[in-house]
């Protein structure tokens, strides 16, 4: 027994003390967004299909090197004609701009597992910087399955949709011009 457990202990571990590239887990992913709709309530949308990776060394903790691609067809509120719309031309344009893409240029941390994430947003070909306000959850194990390394992560941000040339009623106040993006999500860590 005793030669079993030094055999065991003498196989060398992945190393943690390094940074690792994760890939958004597509199966555990969501991308959501509120915006007011003519002053009775905010519209809840998702897209549904998105895919992205990132480097995190969760030593320091640090990250680099994020790109997320989100396929704007995906577009989904629970109403047809409304995600029509939004992929026309006053919205997404989805015809000459297919996709939305986040490329992170600096991240800061603000608390022990908090931090600021700054990046070129790309929406209908134009592209502003955003920050967006991010919670590292959880590094482990994944309790299920082949019991993988994964890690979860809740962001948040706000821009306005005007700054991308989205300015359909914005004037009028039926749609309201700030969007509210909430990001849930868990990624795999890459061997």
């Amino acid at each position: 027994m005793l030669a079993v457990l030094l055999a065991v202990m003498s196989v060398p571990l992945p190393a943690r003390c390094e940074p690792v590239r994760h890939v958004l887990d597509t199966e555990h992913l969501s991308i959501a967004f509120l915006v007011h709709h003519i002053g009775f309530a905010k519209t809840l949308g998702l897209f549904r299909n998105a895919e992205g990776s990132f480097v995190f060394d969760e030593t320091v903790p640090s990250v680099s090197d994020i790109e997320v691609t989100i396929d704007a067809e995906s577009v989904y509120t629970n109403h047809a004609a409304r995600d029509t719309h939004l992929r026309k031309k006053d919205f997404l344009w989805i015809d000459r701009y297919p996709t939305i893409t986040f490329v992170g240029s600096s991240a800061r941390q603000t608390g022990p597992r908090t931090g600021e994430i700054t990046g070129a947003l790309t929406l209908r070909g134009v592209t502003r910087v955003v920050s967006l306000d991010v919670t590292w959850n959880r590094t482990g194990a994944y309790p299920f399955g082949d019991k993988h390394a994964a890690m979860g992560i809740s962001a948040r941000t706000v821009f306005r949709r005007s700054d991308f040339g989205m300015t359909y009623a914005v004037a009028n106040g039926w749609v309201g011009d700030e969007v509210e993006v909430i990001i849930e999500f868990e990624a795999l860590r890459i061997p």
